[in-house]
């Protein structure tokens, strides 16, 4: 283990792991690694710490990420611990304690017994040997499940197994998101399959919701064992049937239809079976195009529904207009199947740039009832500006107008990821409750389901078969000049107008030239120190310097945050915290106080953005994003302002970069000059007034954009008259363009 690794165990900075190696004679010497970069053997630091008071302080999962790591790679503990998971995930915590506190041979011989108690739970299962290098493995992993969860134990082995076989492009479906898609189901659906179930978050999902027929099927085993120990603890009662293979290509499930299909399938997959699956009966809307694999997985979905059954599918927004796809998409609308489509707002699950898609599907049943419309609900909206269903162009046409209301294929999303659901700031209650809304009145009454503009609308299927067959739901639900109060408008124009002349008088306020007076006939000249100088003087502490680029493994699971998370974007852009769980850094669990000061660690070439900022009250206690260095200035010897203008200069965050297209900061090396303490809140409250500009300009700016799309919307639109002409209004009767 590195001395990083043992910081996080003892709970203490890497300076006090240093000051132990070079004071204490007994401290444990290195048993590997180079002179610069040591490693030592973790039960020997364990043994020390302990004789000298120090308790664990890293949590019961990093531990455990430890001990797999120390057994190198290759070793397959991983997957060889998930049945002792499953067969200790209900015993009670002295039962643990005592099984934990055993003698390693009598560890290791007690371990082989109790995970053959359940070896025909998991997929794959076959009996499993421990060896001695693995008990300190074992013990990390019964104190695991003891303080986290055999879930939280289940996860890290997924992860560490994940890594060693290179599995890469694994995301999570967020629990969030999971749910909305359960309630997307009927009430009384009981059979529910999962084609490509990762980790099981969508199976569970469904058993929340009452299911109690559980069947899922993933093409790593380490997936099909983590869903099979998911629903042993979610759901008890439920009869489940997990297995491995890739569905589309070896259906483990070929005779069996159930109620409803969830999934989260691979996206973008080119080798997903195009030639050989030529003939699959499963294309009954036809053979999907070879780069099209979504297409597949919705009718390898709805091939096993039964008549009337539903099918909920997350997918990338591309499905939904793709040229290749135009044709099936065509016989999906004109067969009745697809229901709905649903659009999220980026950030909402992986991959995070893009807005994924919710599509409804359902198989139809003979002699049923002809549909004749499709809903489209627009969730995007809610990235936008925070009102859902709207767009910069049209929200404030909306607002008061009188309406109501990759390279690689991304693998099953129900699976394991850096950080998954992104919870902390998206409002997964509130998109649900209105999603469930629309879909319900939708579904009561389709032929008279009123529709919300800007929000959700029922299309009828033959406004959809068209050249394109683009089922893009913001290009069905924005709102047009009939939606449009043009009284409301005009209302929202003058106030816009007002806000902005005030706005412009701030602006030209915060400009004010006065009192600032040249330094003399040449530049001052000061002495400087670093910020590693200060750091060693006590004059400032760096809490956490981020490593650019480093977040958790691959496989870890997302922290689960109440608190608001500060972004690096946020300093760049002004604005209060906006960050989710998916921004925090992977170790981070300091919370920001006001006076910090914060510098963005990564910036791109000839960014202008602002590279630090001062916490005030609205940051505090926000929790740290990724890509940010945290300073916490001593205030008797430091102003935050001086330093966070000094620290942001072009020339000194320069000097303290290395690369090109993206710079990458090293904070220790920026410099601040050494002036006396009045002296710095004078230059403080200059850098103040700066920001205050900064902020002024970019007030001043939003408002004129809102001011001008407001007019731009309002005269294209019909609903806004010209203004009279400083030669007076148009004369009835004159000849027009």
């Amino acid at each position: 283990m590195t001395a990083a690794e043992i910081s996080r165990i003892a709970g203490v900075t890497r300076a006090t792991v240093s000051n132990w190696r070079r004071r204490h004679d007994d401290f444990p010497a290195p048993s590997a690694g180079t002179e610069t970069s040591p490693l030592y053997d973790l039960p020997a630091v364990q043994a020390w710490l302990r004789g000298r008071g120090h308790t664990s302080a890293a949590a019961p999962t990093e531990e455990l990420r430890t001990a797999l790591r120390l057994l190198g790679p290759g070793s397959g503990v991983a997957a060889r611990l998930f049945p002792l998971v499953a067969a200790v995930s209900r015993r009670a915590p002295e039962e643990l304690d005592e099984f934990a506190a055993l003698p390693d041979d009598q560890l290791i011989a007690r371990a082989e017994k109790t995970a053959g108690e359940l070896p025909a739970s998991l997929p794959e299962a076959e009996p499993v040997r421990y060896g001695p290098d693995d008990a300190g493995a074992v013990r990390a992993l019964l104190g695991c499940v003891r303080e986290a969860g055999p879930q939280a134990a289940a996860d890290v082995l997924a992860e560490r197994e994940l890594d060693e076989g290179a599995a890469s492009g694994v995301y999570q479906t967020p629990k969030g998101l999971a749910l909305l898609m359960a309630r997307l189901l009927p009430a009384d659906t009981s059979r529910v399959l999962d084609p490509a179930c990762g980790s099981g978050t969508l199976l569970a999902a469904a058993a929340q919701q009452g299911a109690r027929e559980l069947f899922g099927q993933d093409s790593l085993p380490v997936q099909g064992r983590r869903t099979a120990i998911r629903l042993l603890l979610a759901a008890p009662e439920a009869e489940t049937a997990i297995r491995v293979g890739d569905s589309l290509r070896h259906d483990a499930f070929p005779d069996v239809t159930v109620d409803a299909v969830l999934c989260n399938p691979p996206f973008a997959d080119r080798d997903w079976g195009h030639d050989e699956l030529a003939y699959d009966p499963r294309w009954a809307y036809g053979l999907p195009p070879r780069f099209e694999s979504e297409l597949a997985w919705v009718q390898h979905a709805l091939a096993h529904l039964e008549p009337g059954g539903h099918a909920v599918m997350l997918l990338p927004p591309a499905l939904a207009f793709r040229s290749s796809g135009r044709r099936v998409r065509a016989e999906l609308i004109r067969g009745g199947a697809l229901r709905a489509v649903v659009s999220l707002p980026a950030r909402a699950a992986y991959p995070l740039h893009i807005g994924l898609q919710i599509w409804v599907l359902q198989r139809p049943e003979p002699g049923g009832t002809d549909r004749t419309t499709v809903l489209f609900v627009d969730g995007e909206g809610e990235q936008r500006d925070g009102t859902p269903g709207t767009t910069p162009a049209t929200d404030t046409a909306t607002a008061d107008a009188g309406t109501r209301g990759c390279s690689r294929p991304r693998r099953s999303g129900s699976s394991s990821s850096a950080a998954s659901s992104s919870t902390a700031a998206f409002d997964w209650a509130g998109l649900t409750d209105r999603v469930l809304g629309q879909w319900a009145a939708f579904t009561t009454a389709p032929d008279t389901y009123a529709d919300e503009p800007g929000i959700a609308r029922a299309v009828p299927l033959v406004d959809l078969l068209d050249d394109v067959v683009d089922v893009t739901p913001a290009r069905h639900v924005r709102a047009t000049a009939a939606d449009i109060d043009p009284a409301a408008l005009a209302r929202r124009v003058d106030d816009l107008h007002k806000q902005l002349a005030e706005q412009v008088a701030a602006l030209a306020a915060s400009s004010a030239s006065d009192g600032w007076q040249p330094s003399g006939a040449s530049a001052r000249e000061w002495r400087t120190a670093t910020v590693s100088d200060l750091a060693r003087g006590g004059a400032l502490t760096v809490l956490r310097a981020a490593t650019p680029g480093t977040r958790g493994s691959k496989g870890s699971s997302a922290p689960t945050v109440e608190r608001p998370v500060l972004a690096a974007r946020d300093i760049a852009a002004g604005s209060p915290p906006s960050g989710t769980a998916v921004d925090i850094h992977a170790d981070a669990a300091q919370p920001v106080a006001a006076g910090d000061v914060l510098v963005r660690a990564v910036a791109g070439g000839g960014d202008a953005a602002a590279m630090t900022r001062v916490a005030d009250d609205q940051d505090a206690g926000a929790l740290l994003g990724q890509h940010i260095h945290l300073l916490r200035p001593d205030p008797a010897r430091l102003d935050p302002w001086f330093l966070a203008g000094f620290l942001g200069a072009e020339d000194n965050i320069a000097s303290a970069s290395t690369g090109s297209t993206h710079v990458h900061i090293t904070p220790g090396r920026l410099r601040v000059p050494l002036l006396p303490l009045e002296e710095q809140r004078r230059y403080g409250e200059a850098f103040r007034r700066v920001h205050e500009l900064r902020a002024a300009v970019r007030r001043t700016a939003d408002l004129a954009a809102d001011t001008a799309t407001a007019l731009t919307t309002g005269l294209t639109a019909g609903v806004l008259l010209p203004p009279d002409s400083p030669g007076g209004p148009a004369k009835p009767g004159s000849r027009s363009v």
